[in-house]
Protein backbone atom coordinates (compact mmCIF):
# COMPACT_ATOMS: atom_id res chain seq x y z
CA UNK A 1 0.00 0.00 0.00
CA UNK A 2 1.35 3.44 -0.96
CA UNK A 3 1.77 5.94 1.86
CA UNK A 4 2.60 9.64 1.67
CA UNK A 5 5.34 10.93 3.94
CA UNK A 6 4.21 13.96 5.93
CA UNK A 7 6.03 17.19 5.08
CA UNK A 8 8.36 18.43 7.81
CA UNK A 9 10.85 21.19 8.49
CA UNK A 10 14.07 20.40 6.62
CA UNK A 11 16.46 21.72 9.29
CA UNK A 12 16.69 24.18 12.18
CA UNK A 13 19.61 26.52 12.78
CA UNK A 14 20.23 28.64 15.90
CA UNK A 15 20.22 32.43 15.42
CA UNK A 16 22.09 33.46 18.53
CA UNK A 17 20.47 32.26 21.74
CA UNK A 18 17.02 33.83 21.32
CA UNK A 19 15.87 32.67 17.88
CA UNK A 20 15.93 29.70 15.54
CA UNK A 21 15.71 29.55 11.76
CA UNK A 22 13.59 26.78 10.25
CA UNK A 23 14.62 25.89 6.69
CA UNK A 24 11.90 24.59 4.40
CA UNK A 25 11.61 23.12 0.91
CA UNK A 26 9.72 26.02 -0.61
CA UNK A 27 7.33 28.89 -0.16
CA UNK A 28 4.28 26.65 0.27
CA UNK A 29 5.93 25.00 3.27
CA UNK A 30 6.82 28.46 4.61
CA UNK A 31 3.17 29.48 4.39
CA UNK A 32 2.10 26.24 6.06
CA UNK A 33 4.48 26.59 9.01
CA UNK A 34 3.70 30.29 9.43
CA UNK A 35 -0.01 29.53 9.52
CA UNK A 36 0.44 26.75 12.07
CA UNK A 37 2.57 28.89 14.39
CA UNK A 38 0.19 31.83 14.20
CA UNK A 39 -2.84 29.65 14.99
CA UNK A 40 -1.16 27.54 17.69
CA UNK A 41 1.88 29.37 19.10
CA UNK A 42 4.55 27.23 20.72
CA UNK A 43 5.33 27.82 24.42
CA UNK A 44 7.58 30.89 24.77
CA UNK A 45 7.05 31.99 21.15
CA UNK A 46 7.41 35.78 20.78
CA UNK A 47 7.63 36.43 17.04
CA UNK A 48 7.34 34.54 13.75
CA UNK A 49 9.21 36.00 10.79
CA UNK A 50 8.58 34.20 7.52
CA UNK A 51 10.70 34.75 4.41
CA UNK A 52 11.24 33.15 1.02
CA UNK A 53 12.53 29.76 2.21
CA UNK A 54 12.74 30.09 6.00
CA UNK A 55 10.73 30.90 9.10
CA UNK A 56 12.54 32.50 12.04
CA UNK A 57 10.96 32.02 15.47
CA UNK A 58 11.99 34.30 18.33
CA UNK A 59 11.71 32.94 21.88
CA UNK A 60 11.22 34.73 25.18
CA UNK A 61 14.32 33.09 26.67
CA UNK A 62 17.25 30.90 25.66
CA UNK A 63 15.61 27.83 27.21
CA UNK A 64 12.29 28.49 25.46
CA UNK A 65 14.13 28.98 22.17
CA UNK A 66 15.92 25.64 22.47
CA UNK A 67 12.60 23.92 23.14
CA UNK A 68 11.02 25.68 20.16
CA UNK A 69 13.84 24.50 17.89
CA UNK A 70 13.38 20.89 18.95
CA UNK A 71 9.61 21.08 18.56
CA UNK A 72 9.84 22.56 15.05
CA UNK A 73 11.59 19.44 13.80
CA UNK A 74 8.71 17.29 15.05
CA UNK A 75 5.88 19.27 13.43
CA UNK A 76 4.03 17.80 10.48
CA UNK A 77 3.19 20.59 8.06
CA UNK A 78 -0.37 20.98 6.88
CA UNK A 79 -1.46 23.35 4.15
CA UNK A 80 -3.25 26.51 5.33
CA UNK A 81 -7.00 26.36 5.07
CA UNK A 82 -8.12 28.47 2.11
CA UNK A 83 -11.23 30.58 2.58
CA UNK A 84 -12.72 33.56 0.81
CA UNK A 85 -13.12 35.53 4.03
CA UNK A 86 -9.65 37.07 3.88
CA UNK A 87 -9.74 38.37 0.31
CA UNK A 88 -8.49 41.96 0.03
CA UNK A 89 -9.24 43.80 -3.22
CA UNK A 90 -6.76 46.52 -4.25
CA UNK A 91 -7.98 48.91 -6.96
CA UNK A 92 -5.08 49.75 -9.26
CA UNK A 93 -4.44 52.12 -12.15
CA UNK A 94 -2.02 50.36 -14.48
CA UNK A 95 0.20 53.17 -15.77
CA UNK A 96 3.52 52.41 -14.07
CA UNK A 97 6.83 53.63 -15.47
CA UNK A 98 8.06 50.06 -15.96
CA UNK A 99 4.88 48.54 -17.39
CA UNK A 100 6.23 48.39 -20.96
CA UNK A 101 9.52 46.92 -19.72
CA UNK A 102 7.64 44.21 -17.81
CA UNK A 103 5.68 43.38 -20.95
CA UNK A 104 8.93 42.94 -22.87
CA UNK A 105 10.53 40.89 -20.09
CA UNK A 106 7.56 38.52 -19.87
CA UNK A 107 6.78 38.32 -23.59
CA UNK A 108 3.26 39.62 -22.94
CA UNK A 109 1.51 42.70 -24.24
CA UNK A 110 0.82 45.56 -21.82
CA UNK A 111 -2.81 44.41 -21.67
CA UNK A 112 -1.56 40.88 -21.09
CA UNK A 113 0.48 42.02 -18.08
CA UNK A 114 -2.59 43.71 -16.60
CA UNK A 115 -4.72 40.63 -17.27
CA UNK A 116 -2.12 38.36 -15.65
CA UNK A 117 -1.78 40.62 -12.61
CA UNK A 118 -5.52 40.97 -12.02
CA UNK A 119 -6.44 37.44 -13.09
CA UNK A 120 -4.87 35.56 -10.20
CA UNK A 121 -5.09 35.48 -6.44
CA UNK A 122 -1.98 36.63 -4.60
CA UNK A 123 -1.07 35.43 -1.11
CA UNK A 124 0.91 37.58 1.33
CA UNK A 125 3.85 35.31 2.11
CA UNK A 126 5.71 37.59 4.51
CA UNK A 127 6.37 41.21 5.41
CA UNK A 128 9.59 43.17 5.50
CA UNK A 129 11.43 46.17 4.08
CA UNK A 130 8.92 48.60 5.62
CA UNK A 131 5.75 48.37 7.77
CA UNK A 132 2.87 47.45 5.49
CA UNK A 133 5.09 46.11 2.69
CA UNK A 134 3.79 42.61 2.02
CA UNK A 135 5.60 40.18 -0.28
CA UNK A 136 2.78 38.57 -2.29
CA UNK A 137 3.18 35.41 -4.33
CA UNK A 138 0.80 34.57 -7.17
CA UNK A 139 -0.80 31.37 -8.38
CA UNK A 140 1.60 31.20 -11.34
CA UNK A 141 4.98 32.61 -12.32
CA UNK A 142 3.91 34.40 -15.49
CA UNK A 143 5.00 37.75 -14.04
CA UNK A 144 8.36 36.75 -12.59
CA UNK A 145 10.74 39.57 -13.54
CA UNK A 146 14.14 40.72 -12.30
CA UNK A 147 14.49 43.82 -10.16
CA UNK A 148 15.74 46.97 -11.84
CA UNK A 149 19.51 47.06 -12.40
CA UNK A 150 19.61 50.48 -10.74
CA UNK A 151 17.18 51.12 -7.86
CA UNK A 152 15.21 54.36 -7.75
CA UNK A 153 16.10 56.75 -4.96
CA UNK A 154 12.41 57.46 -4.36
CA UNK A 155 9.37 55.33 -5.22
CA UNK A 156 6.01 57.08 -4.63
CA UNK A 157 3.70 55.73 -1.93
CA UNK A 158 1.01 53.48 -3.40
CA UNK A 159 3.19 52.20 -6.24
CA UNK A 160 2.23 48.67 -7.32
CA UNK A 161 5.34 46.72 -8.23
CA UNK A 162 6.85 43.40 -9.26
CA UNK A 163 10.18 41.98 -8.12
CA UNK A 164 11.28 38.42 -8.69
CA UNK A 165 8.26 36.20 -8.13
CA UNK A 166 6.57 38.74 -5.85
CA UNK A 167 4.15 41.62 -6.15
CA UNK A 168 3.84 44.38 -3.54
CA UNK A 169 2.59 47.89 -2.86
CA UNK A 170 4.99 50.49 -1.47
CA UNK A 171 3.27 51.80 1.69
CA UNK A 172 5.21 55.06 1.75
CA UNK A 173 7.72 57.00 -0.33
CA UNK A 174 11.02 55.15 -0.14
CA UNK A 175 13.94 53.91 -2.26
CA UNK A 176 13.22 50.76 -4.22
CA UNK A 177 14.39 48.58 -7.08
CA UNK A 178 11.18 46.80 -8.10
CA UNK A 179 9.44 47.19 -11.46
CA UNK A 180 6.57 49.71 -11.19
CA UNK A 181 3.43 48.68 -13.09
CA UNK A 182 0.71 50.81 -11.47
CA UNK A 183 -0.53 52.78 -8.48
CA UNK A 184 -3.27 52.52 -5.89
CA UNK A 185 -4.91 54.79 -3.36
CA UNK A 186 -5.27 51.98 -0.83
CA UNK A 187 -3.68 52.85 2.50
CA UNK A 188 -1.37 49.91 3.08
CA UNK A 189 -0.30 51.15 6.53
CA UNK A 190 -2.41 53.33 8.82
CA UNK A 191 -1.66 53.53 12.53
CA UNK A 192 -5.13 54.95 13.16
CA UNK A 193 -6.66 51.58 12.27
CA UNK A 194 -6.99 48.82 14.82
CA UNK A 195 -5.02 46.64 12.37
CA UNK A 196 -2.49 49.08 10.84
CA UNK A 197 -1.48 46.79 7.95
CA UNK A 198 -4.08 46.45 5.18
CA UNK A 199 -2.64 43.04 4.32
CA UNK A 200 -0.97 40.62 6.72
CA UNK A 201 0.95 37.38 6.13
CA UNK A 202 -1.48 34.69 5.01
CA UNK A 203 -4.03 37.15 3.55
CA UNK A 204 -5.23 36.66 -0.01
CA UNK A 205 -5.22 39.62 -2.39
CA UNK A 206 -6.75 40.38 -5.77
CA UNK A 207 -5.84 43.43 -7.81
CA UNK A 208 -8.65 45.14 -9.75
CA UNK A 209 -7.99 47.45 -12.70
CA UNK A 210 -9.62 50.89 -12.46
CA UNK A 211 -9.37 54.10 -14.50
CA UNK A 212 -8.49 56.46 -11.66
CA UNK A 213 -7.14 56.25 -8.16
CA UNK A 214 -9.54 56.88 -5.33
CA UNK A 215 -7.47 57.76 -2.29
CA UNK A 216 -8.82 56.02 0.77
CA UNK A 217 -9.54 58.54 3.46
CA UNK A 218 -7.59 58.43 6.67
CA UNK A 219 -9.34 57.43 9.83
CA UNK A 220 -11.68 60.17 11.07
CA UNK A 221 -9.58 62.78 12.77
CA UNK A 222 -10.57 64.50 15.94
CA UNK A 223 -10.82 68.26 16.14
CA UNK A 224 -7.37 69.85 16.02
CA UNK A 225 -6.09 70.51 19.50
CA UNK A 226 -4.87 73.89 20.56
CA UNK A 227 -1.22 74.00 21.51
CA UNK A 228 -0.88 72.46 24.95
CA UNK A 229 1.85 73.35 27.41
CA UNK A 230 2.06 70.80 30.24
CA UNK A 231 2.31 72.26 33.71
CA UNK A 232 4.70 69.46 34.70
CA UNK A 233 7.46 67.98 32.61
CA UNK A 234 10.70 68.78 30.80
CA UNK A 235 11.41 71.51 28.25
CA UNK A 236 14.07 70.66 25.65
CA UNK A 237 16.56 73.53 25.36
CA UNK A 238 19.07 71.54 23.30
CA UNK A 239 18.61 67.93 22.11
CA UNK A 240 22.35 67.45 21.50
CA UNK A 241 23.44 65.29 18.58
CA UNK A 242 20.27 63.19 18.84
CA UNK A 243 17.80 62.58 21.64
CA UNK A 244 14.90 60.14 21.35
CA UNK A 245 12.12 58.77 23.52
CA UNK A 246 12.72 55.10 24.26
CA UNK A 247 11.27 52.39 26.48
CA UNK A 248 11.88 48.63 26.27
CA UNK A 249 10.36 48.45 22.78
CA UNK A 250 7.47 46.78 21.01
CA UNK A 251 7.42 43.00 20.60
CA UNK A 252 5.37 40.74 18.39
CA UNK A 253 4.97 43.02 15.34
CA UNK A 254 7.72 41.49 13.21
CA UNK A 255 5.18 39.86 10.86
CA UNK A 256 4.00 43.39 9.98
CA UNK A 257 7.53 44.55 9.19
CA UNK A 258 7.99 46.42 12.49
CA UNK A 259 11.17 45.93 14.51
CA UNK A 260 11.24 45.99 18.31
CA UNK A 261 13.14 49.31 18.61
CA UNK A 262 13.52 50.38 22.26
CA UNK A 263 16.56 51.43 24.30
CA UNK A 264 19.86 50.14 22.92
CA UNK A 265 21.36 49.90 26.42
CA UNK A 266 18.44 48.27 28.21
CA UNK A 267 20.28 47.89 31.52
CA UNK A 268 20.94 51.64 31.72
CA UNK A 269 17.29 52.45 30.94
CA UNK A 270 16.13 50.07 33.65
CA UNK A 271 18.65 51.55 36.11
CA UNK A 272 17.54 55.14 35.47
CA UNK A 273 13.89 54.17 35.89
CA UNK A 274 14.60 52.18 39.04
CA UNK A 275 16.39 55.16 40.60
CA UNK A 276 13.36 57.45 40.26
CA UNK A 277 10.87 54.77 41.33
CA UNK A 278 9.44 54.06 37.87
CA UNK A 279 8.34 50.87 36.22
CA UNK A 280 11.41 49.46 34.46
CA UNK A 281 9.77 49.91 31.05
CA UNK A 282 8.77 53.57 31.52
CA UNK A 283 9.66 55.91 28.66
CA UNK A 284 12.82 57.98 29.12
CA UNK A 285 15.20 60.05 26.99
CA UNK A 286 18.03 58.28 25.16
CA UNK A 287 20.73 60.81 24.28
CA UNK A 288 23.89 60.37 22.22
CA UNK A 289 27.33 61.80 22.99
CA UNK A 290 26.29 64.54 25.41
CA UNK A 291 24.88 68.02 24.82
CA UNK A 292 21.31 67.34 25.98
CA UNK A 293 19.98 70.35 27.92
CA UNK A 294 16.59 70.34 29.64
CA UNK A 295 14.63 72.71 31.87
CA UNK A 296 12.29 71.52 34.59
CA UNK A 297 8.66 72.58 34.23
CA UNK A 298 7.51 72.18 37.81
CA UNK A 299 9.61 70.37 40.41
CA UNK A 300 10.87 67.00 39.11
CA UNK A 301 12.88 63.99 40.24
CA UNK A 302 15.52 62.94 37.70
CA UNK A 303 18.18 60.28 37.31
CA UNK A 304 20.74 59.81 34.56
CA UNK A 305 22.38 56.44 33.83
CA UNK A 306 24.59 55.15 31.06
CA UNK A 307 27.82 56.70 29.82
CA UNK A 308 29.57 58.51 32.71
CA UNK A 309 29.50 62.28 32.22
CA UNK A 310 29.24 65.59 34.06
CA UNK A 311 25.71 66.57 35.06
CA UNK A 312 25.64 70.35 35.50
CA UNK A 313 22.64 72.22 36.92
CA UNK A 314 22.06 75.93 36.65
CA UNK A 315 19.40 77.56 38.79
CA UNK A 316 17.14 80.18 37.21
CA UNK A 317 18.50 83.73 37.29
CA UNK A 318 15.82 84.90 39.71
CA UNK A 319 17.34 82.71 42.44
CA UNK A 320 20.58 84.73 42.56
CA UNK A 321 20.17 87.56 40.01
CA UNK A 322 23.56 89.09 40.74
CA UNK A 323 25.40 85.90 39.63
CA UNK A 324 22.97 84.77 37.00
CA UNK A 325 21.80 81.74 38.94
CA UNK A 326 23.68 79.21 41.06
CA UNK A 327 25.60 76.27 39.57
CA UNK A 328 26.05 72.78 40.94
CA UNK A 329 26.80 69.29 39.72
CA UNK A 330 25.03 66.05 40.60
CA UNK A 331 26.27 62.45 40.40
CA UNK A 332 25.42 59.82 37.80
CA UNK A 333 23.17 56.87 38.72
CA UNK A 334 21.63 58.73 41.66
CA UNK A 335 18.20 60.39 41.91
CA UNK A 336 18.13 64.16 42.38
CA UNK A 337 15.62 67.00 42.42
CA UNK A 338 15.44 69.36 39.46
CA UNK A 339 13.34 72.27 40.65
CA UNK A 340 11.05 74.40 38.52
CA UNK A 341 13.15 76.47 36.12
CA UNK A 342 16.43 74.69 36.81
CA UNK A 343 18.43 73.64 33.77
CA UNK A 344 20.35 70.35 33.47
CA UNK A 345 23.10 69.85 30.88
CA UNK A 346 24.77 66.54 30.07
CA UNK A 347 28.44 66.86 29.20
CA UNK A 348 30.37 64.78 26.70
CA UNK A 349 30.80 61.21 27.98
CA UNK A 350 34.10 60.28 29.61
CA UNK A 351 33.56 56.79 28.18
CA UNK A 352 30.64 55.10 26.49
CA UNK A 353 28.25 56.78 24.08
CA UNK A 354 24.62 56.85 25.29
CA UNK A 355 22.83 58.31 28.31
CA UNK A 356 19.36 57.60 29.67
CA UNK A 357 17.53 60.37 31.48
CA UNK A 358 14.50 59.23 33.47
CA UNK A 359 11.91 61.48 35.08
CA UNK A 360 9.78 60.22 37.93
CA UNK A 361 6.48 59.17 36.36
CA UNK A 362 8.02 58.57 32.95
CA UNK A 363 7.73 60.61 29.77
CA UNK A 364 4.05 60.69 28.81
CA UNK A 365 3.84 60.57 25.02
CA UNK A 366 1.25 58.53 23.05
CA UNK A 367 1.88 54.81 22.67
CA UNK A 368 2.20 53.39 19.16
CA UNK A 369 1.65 49.63 18.91
CA UNK A 370 2.02 49.33 22.66
CA UNK A 371 5.28 51.26 23.00
CA UNK A 372 6.48 54.85 23.27
CA UNK A 373 9.78 54.03 21.53
CA UNK A 374 11.04 55.83 18.47
CA UNK A 375 11.86 53.50 15.57
CA UNK A 376 14.27 55.48 13.41
CA UNK A 377 14.02 53.10 10.45
CA UNK A 378 10.24 52.91 10.06
CA UNK A 379 9.40 56.34 11.51
CA UNK A 380 7.02 54.77 14.05
CA UNK A 381 6.82 56.47 17.44
CA UNK A 382 7.71 59.97 18.62
CA UNK A 383 9.84 62.18 16.41
CA UNK A 384 13.37 63.06 17.58
CA UNK A 385 13.33 65.76 20.24
CA UNK A 386 13.60 69.41 19.14
CA UNK A 387 14.35 72.72 20.81
CA UNK A 388 11.38 74.15 22.69
CA UNK A 389 9.47 70.88 22.94
CA UNK A 390 7.87 70.18 26.31
CA UNK A 391 7.61 66.54 27.40
CA UNK A 392 4.79 65.88 29.87
CA UNK A 393 5.37 63.67 32.88
CA UNK A 394 3.30 60.52 33.28
CA UNK A 395 2.30 58.24 36.13
CA UNK A 396 4.48 55.16 35.51
CA UNK A 397 5.71 54.86 39.09
CA UNK A 398 5.85 51.60 41.03
CA UNK A 399 7.24 52.92 44.32
CA UNK A 400 6.42 55.76 46.67
CA UNK A 401 10.16 56.27 47.15
CA UNK A 402 13.13 56.81 44.89
CA UNK A 403 15.91 54.26 44.65
CA UNK A 404 19.32 54.26 46.30
CA UNK A 405 22.41 55.31 44.33
CA UNK A 406 23.80 52.47 42.23
CA UNK A 407 27.20 51.49 40.93
CA UNK A 408 27.46 51.41 37.15
CA UNK A 409 29.47 48.97 35.06
CA UNK A 410 32.58 50.02 33.18
CA UNK A 411 31.75 51.55 29.81
CA UNK A 412 33.76 51.25 26.57
CA UNK A 413 36.48 53.85 26.25
CA UNK A 414 39.55 54.28 24.11
CA UNK A 415 40.52 50.63 24.47
CA UNK A 416 39.10 47.58 22.77
CA UNK A 417 35.61 46.31 23.63
CA UNK A 418 35.25 42.56 23.50
CA UNK A 419 31.89 41.11 22.44
CA UNK A 420 30.93 37.44 22.62
CA UNK A 421 29.36 35.97 19.49
CA UNK A 422 27.95 32.57 18.67
CA UNK A 423 28.22 31.15 15.16
CA UNK A 424 25.50 32.53 12.91
CA UNK A 425 22.99 30.56 10.85
CA UNK A 426 25.10 31.26 7.72
CA UNK A 427 28.59 30.77 9.16
CA UNK A 428 28.94 27.99 6.56
CA UNK A 429 29.12 30.70 3.87
CA UNK A 430 32.65 31.41 5.14
CA UNK A 431 35.78 29.30 5.45
CA UNK A 432 37.85 28.98 8.61
CA UNK A 433 40.19 31.76 7.51
CA UNK A 434 37.28 34.24 7.41
CA UNK A 435 35.98 33.05 10.79
CA UNK A 436 39.46 33.46 12.25
CA UNK A 437 39.77 36.93 10.69
CA UNK A 438 36.48 38.04 12.23
CA UNK A 439 37.86 37.40 15.71
CA UNK A 440 41.58 38.14 15.26
CA UNK A 441 41.30 41.77 14.20
CA UNK A 442 40.04 44.97 15.80
CA UNK A 443 37.03 46.47 14.02
CA UNK A 444 36.50 50.25 14.07
CA UNK A 445 32.99 51.73 14.47
CA UNK A 446 32.44 54.12 11.55
CA UNK A 447 30.46 57.41 11.53
CA UNK A 448 27.85 55.72 9.29
CA UNK A 449 26.65 53.75 12.32
CA UNK A 450 23.24 54.42 13.85
CA UNK A 451 20.42 52.69 15.73
CA UNK A 452 19.78 50.43 12.73
CA UNK A 453 23.26 48.99 12.80
CA UNK A 454 26.92 49.54 13.58
CA UNK A 455 29.01 49.65 10.43
CA UNK A 456 32.50 48.35 11.05
CA UNK A 457 35.76 48.94 9.21
CA UNK A 458 38.70 46.55 9.00
CA UNK A 459 40.07 43.87 6.72
CA UNK A 460 37.14 42.61 4.63
CA UNK A 461 35.94 39.03 5.03
CA UNK A 462 35.61 36.84 1.95
CA UNK A 463 32.75 34.43 1.41
CA UNK A 464 33.49 30.88 0.43
CA UNK A 465 30.16 30.53 -1.36
CA UNK A 466 28.98 32.38 -4.45
CA UNK A 467 25.46 33.55 -5.19
CA UNK A 468 22.91 35.49 -3.17
CA UNK A 469 21.02 34.42 -0.09
CA UNK A 470 17.21 34.75 -0.25
CA UNK A 471 15.98 37.26 2.33
CA UNK A 472 15.32 35.73 5.73
CA UNK A 473 14.39 36.90 9.20
CA UNK A 474 17.05 38.60 11.26
CA UNK A 475 17.44 40.09 14.71
CA UNK A 476 19.43 42.50 16.87
CA UNK A 477 22.94 41.21 17.35
CA UNK A 478 23.22 39.66 13.89
CA UNK A 479 26.53 40.25 12.11
CA UNK A 480 25.65 40.49 8.44
CA UNK A 481 28.42 40.43 5.83
CA UNK A 482 27.51 42.37 2.65
CA UNK A 483 29.43 41.67 -0.58
CA UNK A 484 32.11 44.26 0.32
CA UNK A 485 33.01 42.03 3.30
CA UNK A 486 32.68 44.64 6.09
CA UNK A 487 30.36 43.55 8.93
CA UNK A 488 27.18 45.34 9.96
CA UNK A 489 26.09 44.65 13.54
CA UNK A 490 22.31 45.01 13.67
CA UNK A 491 20.87 46.99 16.58
CA UNK A 492 17.30 47.58 17.79
CA UNK A 493 15.94 49.40 14.70
CA UNK A 494 17.22 46.79 12.25
CA UNK A 495 15.19 45.63 9.22
CA UNK A 496 13.02 42.59 9.85
CA UNK A 497 14.50 40.62 6.96
CA UNK A 498 17.94 40.69 5.39
CA UNK A 499 19.59 39.15 2.36
CA UNK A 500 23.22 38.97 3.46
CA UNK A 501 24.68 35.96 5.28
CA UNK A 502 24.91 36.23 9.08
CA UNK A 503 28.33 34.97 10.14
CA UNK A 504 27.68 35.33 13.86
CA UNK A 505 25.26 36.73 16.43
CA UNK A 506 26.36 38.81 19.41
CA UNK A 507 25.03 37.26 22.60
CA UNK A 508 22.01 39.10 23.91
CA UNK A 509 23.71 39.98 27.20
CA UNK A 510 26.48 41.84 25.30
CA UNK A 511 24.19 44.04 23.19
CA UNK A 512 24.02 46.71 25.92
CA UNK A 513 27.82 46.86 25.88
CA UNK A 514 27.87 47.12 22.08
CA UNK A 515 25.44 50.06 22.21
CA UNK A 516 27.93 52.04 24.30
CA UNK A 517 30.89 51.75 21.91
CA UNK A 518 31.45 55.26 20.53
CA UNK A 519 32.14 56.27 16.95
CA UNK A 520 35.78 55.48 16.35
CA UNK A 521 35.75 52.86 19.09
CA UNK A 522 37.31 49.45 18.53
CA UNK A 523 35.62 46.06 18.84
CA UNK A 524 37.05 42.57 19.01
CA UNK A 525 34.73 39.60 18.63
CA UNK A 526 35.20 36.36 20.53
CA UNK A 527 33.50 33.21 19.32
CA UNK A 528 31.76 31.36 22.12
CA UNK A 529 30.91 27.83 20.99
CA UNK A 530 27.19 27.16 21.13
CA UNK A 531 26.36 23.56 21.96
CA UNK A 532 22.78 23.98 20.72
CA UNK A 533 22.13 21.67 17.79
CA UNK A 534 18.91 20.44 16.31
CA UNK A 535 18.78 17.07 14.60
CA UNK A 536 15.89 15.08 13.30
CA UNK A 537 14.88 11.86 14.95
CA UNK A 538 15.58 9.00 12.50
CA UNK A 539 12.39 7.81 10.86
CA UNK A 540 11.36 4.26 11.65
Amino acid sequence: MHTTTAKKVRSVRPVGTRAVLAELDGLQDVLALQDMLNKAPLPGQVDVLAAAETVMVVGESAAATRAIGARLLELELSAPEVTDSGLVVIDTVYDGDDLADVAELTGLSVDGVVAAHTGQIWTVAFAGFAPGFGYMVGENEALTVPRRPSPRTAVPAGSVALGGQYSAVYPRRSPGGWQLIGRTGARMWDLERSQPALVRPGDRVQYRAVREVVVAGASPASEPETEHHPDSGLRILNPGAQSLIQDLGRRGYGPLGVSAAGALDRASLRRANRLVGNDSSAAAIESVNGGLTIEAVGDQVIAVAGAPTTLAIQSPSWVEPEVGGAHRTVPMAEPFALLDGEVLTLGAPESGFRNYLAIRGGVDVPEVLGSRSTDTMSGIGPAPLVIGQVLPVGAATVSTAVGSPELQPDFPGTGVTELDVVPGPRADWFDQAALDSLCSQEWVVTPQSNRVGMRLDGTPLERSREGELPSEGTMAGALQIPPAGLPVLFLADHPITGGYPVIGVVRDEHLDRAAQVPIGGRIRFRFVPDSTTFTKTPEK
